[in-house]
């Protein structure tokens, strides 16, 4: 059975930086497009990046400039790399395959002075 696992998360003061690892456990992980989700109290889950399988992204306009996604085929790890952190940002972020449609437990991101 295929997993991703998240990791990373944690407190952070309004400014910093985070850097989260989502691992596959499957060697398929380079043909996937992969991308990061998060959820917020009280809120819906929304969509943060996207990297496909060639290496392109995109990205949710709120977090342009200050998140970057990427990937390791050879590790089979994607990372989403967090600057200028604002309490907005608090949320459990999640990792996404989505075809053929997995998720990870998620990770929690707090951004709190």
């Amino acid at each position: 059975q295929v997993q991703l696992v998240e990791s990373g998360g944690g407190l952070v003061q309004p400014g910093g930086s985070l850097r989260l690892s989502c691992a596959v456990s499957h060697s398929i992980f380079s043909i996937w497009d992969m991308a990061w989700y998060r959820q917020a109290p009280g809120k819906q889950r929304e969509w943060v990046a996207l990297i496909t399988s060639s290496g392109s992204t995109n990205y949710e306009d709120s977090v342009k400039g200050r998140f970057t996604i990427s990937r390791d085929n050879a590790k089979n790890t994607v990372f989403l790399q967090m600057n200028t952190l604002q309490p907005e940002d608090t949320a459990v972020y999640y990792c996404h395959a989505p075809a053929p449609d997995l998720w990870g437990q998620g990770t929690q991101v707090t951004v709190s002075s």
